[in-house]
């Protein structure tokens, strides 16, 4: 302090310096009385998406998605593959060619055995016109019996040699149709197992040969497969409301139904396999993709296998305050009290409406002192 400084003024300094103080000390006191408080442990749930179903699930089983009507397609005939009209992922329709072998040798053959038959009829025209002079002339005693005779064995014989051209025109025809390969049902190309060129036998009896073609199933067969424990089994049935999740799609539910319970247990695994048929499907549910099947009670709420998910928290979480609904909504590790709006409750959760989002930390069982900027930490359990 300067020493020029009267007396009057350093009793002063004497007074407000003490006083400044006081005063920043009680300001502070008061900002930071809540940060000092200690927390309140409380039991901290998140607002999440739930699907119906899941409050309905009494055992859930890992499987695979697999078609039913499933064929590698092959030619009856060995040959050289000439022609392949398809390519992987490709519809095609039962009876549609999709590809085809050599067939110069096969249809050179056709074209004989046609000959042949038109040769046949040729003579069968002459052998009738024979027959039918030579009755005549038998019939004015001017051809003996033995003439008749030979007439009627030549014609006889001349219809049994048409008869004979058309079953070697239908085989040729059949040999012909084994060089085509086609579709035996509707249904989607999955593999292309040949290439033009080489050369395919039907049981692929050189390793330098193909055996199929192509392998194709039918998509409207697709099941899920599922090993269900011998111990669980007791809780499957036919018929029993299911719901399929697809590893490659986890936020689609499709609905399902149990359509068959194998009749036989793996001794291996010691399970039993179930299959589950989709009673809703889309084109992202390809053959062989993982899958995870919750099978559903009997409560009706099951029948909402499917549904679309909707937001709720644990219904303990929801307390009436003031008239309305509320929770507490945890941030910066403070309680805040938020109205919300809610739905439907569905077992032990309650849909929210309006208020909160998902992945909010809301509180459990919310006591009634708990309020707006109480500091709060999760319970160690």
């Amino acid at each position: 302090m300067p020493e020029d400084e009267s007396p009057g003024r350093r009793k002063l300094w004497k007074i407000v310096l003490p006083s400044g103080l006081l005063v920043i000390l009680i300001v502070c006191y008061f900002l930071f009385k809540g940060s000092l408080a200690p927390a309140t442990e409380v039991d901290l749930t998140s607002a999440a998406l739930t699907y119906p179903s899941q409050e309905n699930a009494v055992l859930t089983a890992s499987g695979y998605v697999v078609a039913q009507r499933k064929a590698a397609v092959a030619s009856k005939g060995t040959g050289r593959l000439e022609y392949l009209g398809v390519e992987e992922g490709d519809k095609v329709k039962k009876g549609e060619e999709i590809a085809r072998l050599e067939d110069h040798d096969v249809l050179a053959a056709l074209d004989q055995t046609k000959a042949g038959l038109e040769v046949s009829r040729a003579d069968m025209n002459d052998a009738e016109r024979s027959l039918s002079r030579t009755k005549t002339l038998f019939g004015s005693k001017l051809a003996s019996q033995a003439d008749l005779d030979a007439a009627q064995a030549r014609y006889d014989r001349v219809r049994a040699t048409i008869v004979s051209s058309e079953a070697a025109v239908r085989a040729a025809e059949v040999a012909v149709e084994n060089t085509r390969i086609r579709a035996p049902f509707d249904g989607t190309v999955l593999t292309k197992d040949a290439d033009v060129g080489e050369v395919v036998a039907p049981f692929a009896s050189s390793i330098n040969s193909r055996g199929a073609v192509v392998t194709m199933a039918d998509m409207s067969s697709l099941q899920v497969e599922a090993d269900v424990s011998e111990s669980n089994i007791t809780r499957v049935r036919l018929g029993q409301a299911c719901e399929i999740v697809l590893d490659a799609y986890p936020d689609k539910h499709y609905p399902g139904l149990v359509h068959k319970i194998v009749p036989t247990a793996d001794r291996a695994k010691a399970t039993v396999m179930t299959k589950i048929v989709f009673r809703e499907r889309d084109e992202r549910v390809l053959p062989e993709m993982s899958a995870k099947v919750t099978f559903l009670s009997d409560n009706p709420a099951a029948a909402e296998a499917g549904s679309p998910p909707f937001l709720a928290v644990v219904s303990s979480a929801i307390v009436v305050r003031s008239g309305n609904a509320t929770v507490f909504v945890v941030r910066d590790s403070k309680a805040i009290e938020t109205p919300v709006r809610t739905g439907r409750v569905i077992g032990n959760h309650t849909e929210i409406l309006q208020g909160i989002s998902q992945g909010d930390q809301v509180v459990v069982n919310p006591g009634a002192n708990l309020a707006t900027g109480t500091i709060v930490k999760p319970r160690v359990k």
